[in-house]
C-alpha cells in the first residue's frame, strides 16, 4: 500500500521551494465522447441484441397465397461494467509538518488527472485493439473485419478489402464502401459518415486531404470532391491516445455502434483512519465501452 510519508518528501519540510512539479499536466479536453455515444445504466452488465429483419418481397402469382418470412434474434453484444479505482494516503506527521498548505489540494487534482486519463485510454484501447481477432464482438469478429456476419448467412466489411494509408483516394473509397452497407438481410440502408479519427501524426495529412479547395497531392486541377459532396461533415479529430500512427478510423451515423455505458461517473472521496491518523484520498469510476453494430466505424490498418 502507497503512503506518503515525511519521508516521501522530505524537502516539503524545509522552506525555501519555488516549484513543485510534475504532479499533473493541461490536459486536452474529453477525447473519448468522439469516438463513443454515452450512456447511462443501473443494472450490473447491458446487452444489445440484434434482429434480422424482414427479406425482400415476392411476387404474388393471382389467385396465390403471399409469402411469410421470419425474424430472429441476430447477435447480442454485452457490455459488463468495469470498476477503475485510485487513491494515496498520507500519515498526520506528514500532514502537519508539510510547508505548503497546497500540496493536499495538488494531489487531489493529480489524483483526478490519474482517473481521467484511464478513461482516455480504456476508450483509445477498442480502437487500437481493432485489428486484434483476440478482442471480439457480438459476431466472435475483431470490431474491424473484411469478415463480419450475418446471422441469416453471409458476410459484409466495416475496413477496406486492401489496407491503405490516409489518403483522398483511400477515403473517397471508405466512403463508397460505407454507401453499399446492407442490413442482415441484405437490403440497403442509409449509414453516412460523420468524422475522421486519427492519431496526431496523422493530423496534417488529414487536414489537406478535407480542407484542400483542389484535389490535395497533385498538379491537377480536379476538385477535391470529398470537401465538395461534403462526404466528412464534422471533419476529423485527433486522439492523442491512439497506439498506432498509421491507423485510421471514420465514425458513422449508424444507430447502436460505439457505445459507452457509465454505471458510476467518477467520484471522490477521502476518510481519516482513526488509529493511525492517517488522510486516505481515492477515486473510482465505474464503466463498460465497446460496439453493439460494428457499422459505427470503418477502419484501415496499413502496414
Amino acid at each position: 500500500m502507497g503512503t506518503i510519508t515525511t519521508g516521501s518528501f522530505a524537502k516539503l519540510l524545509w522552506p525555501g521551494i519555488n516549484a513543485i512539479y510534475g504532479k499533473a499536466y493541461n490536459e486536452y479536453s474529453p477525447e473519448w465522447p468522439e469516438i463513443f455515444d454515452k450512456y447511462t445504466s443501473s443494472k450490473a452488465f447491458e446487452e444489445d441484441i440484434g434482429v434480422t429483419g424482414f427479406g425482400l418481397a415476392a411476387v404474388v402469382p393471382e389467385g396465390a397465397g403471399i409469402t411469410f418470412d421470419d425474424m430472429e434474434q441476430g447477435f447480442v453484444s454485452r457490455y459488463t461494467h468495469v470498476t477503475y479505482g485510485l487513491g494515496f494516503i498520507i500519515t498526520r506527521n506528514m500532514y502537519d509538518d508539510n510547508q505548503y498548505s497546497e500540496i493536499g489540494l495538488n494531489r487531489a487534482q493529480s489524483l483526478a488527472f490519474s482517473i481521467r486519463q484511464t478513461r482516455e485510454i480504456v476508450c483509445a484501447n477498442v480502437l487500437n485493439r481493432a485489428f486484434n481477432a483476440s478482442y471480439e464482438g457480438g459476431d466472435g469478429l475483431e470490431l474491424c473485419s473484411t469478415a463480419h456476419k450475418n446471422k441469416s448467412g453471409g458476410t459484409w466489411r466495416n475496413e477496406l478489402s486492401t489496407a491503405a494509408e490516409l489518403s483522398d483516394a483511400a477515403l473517397e473509397q471508405a466512403c463508397i464502401d460505407i454507401a453499399a452497407f446492407t442490413d442482415d438481410r441484405g437490403k440497403t440502408i442509409k449509414v453516412l459518415p460523420k468524422k475522421l479519427i486519427i492519431p496526431p501524426a496523422l493530423e496534417f495529412d488529414a487536414a489537406r486531404i478535407l480542407k484542400s479547395i483542389q484535389q490535395p497531392g497533385n498538379a491537377n486541377n480536379d476538385i477535391n470532391a470529398i470537401r465538395v459532396l461534403g462526404k466528412i461533415p464534422q471533419g476529423y479529430v485527433v486522439n492523442h491516445f491512439l497506439t498506432d500512427s498509421n491507423n485510421w478510423f471514420i465514425k458513422t451515423d449508424a444507430m447502436h455502434g460505439m457505445k459507452l455505458f457509465e454505471r458510476r461517473k467518477d467520484a471522490f472521496g477521502t476518510e481519516n483512519d482513526w488509529e493511525t491518523e492517517n488522510a486516505k484520498f481515492k477515486a473510482t469510476s465505474r464503466y463498460a465501452v465497446g460496439w453493439s453494430d460494428a457499422r459505427g466505424i470503418f477502419g484501415s490498418s496499413p502496414a
